[in-house]
């Protein structure tokens, strides 16, 4: 306890910069609206300092919409992060809906693809993170594997959760 008060949170592993879930109120968009995907992604580009913000420490934003092609097919990563701390890309697929295994897949494939083409040899691992509004956590088990310590899955809020759902949460 000493040591965390003297010299704050230790970074170590990329979970320990990771949150549980995410906050995105201050994008303004209502739960009962249907927003898309690029909905979400332009309305952080737009609030990009609360996102980083909510992100925690170490990020520096690199770019959106990034993309990479092989054999005639174009991919995009939605947001792309260098987290300072960790010495890594931080990649970030966008998903306004409940984490399905091809989202994994894909995003893979993004991480993959840093890792080969786009990392230095002295970084770390990129880690990718789904922010999605509802994960999966079977899916999640099954097509991750064990030791996985690069690919996230994260729920977002559009809006501050209730009293209610806070104590279902915690108890």
């Amino acid at each position: 306890m000493k040591k965390l008060a003297q010299k704050g949170q230790i970074i170590e592993k990329p979970t320990d910069v990771l949150k549980s879930h995410y906050v995105l109120e201050f994008l303004d968009l209502k739960e009962d609206n249907r927003y898309s995907e690029s909905d979400l992604e332009t309305g952080i580009i737009n609030k990009l300092e609360h996102f980083m913000l909510e992100l925690g420490k170490g990020f520096l934003f690199e770019g959106r919409q990034r993309r990479f092609t092989f054999e005639g097919d174009s991919f995009f990563v939605d947001l792309v992060f260098y987290n300072r701390l960790l010495r890594c890309f931080v990649l970030f697929d966008l998903k306004i809906g409940k984490l399905t295994h091809q989202d994994i897949g894909q995003m893979q494939m993004y991480v993959n693809y840093y890792d080969r083409k786009v990392k230095l040899e002295e970084e770390n691992p990129t880690i990718g993170i789904i922010l999605c509004k509802e994960e999966n956590k079977t899916v999640i088990e099954f097509t991750l594997p064990e030791n996985n310590n690069t690919i996230f899955a994260k729920e977002y809020k559009a809006i501050l959760p209730s009293k209610e759902e806070l104590k279902k949460q915690i108890g």
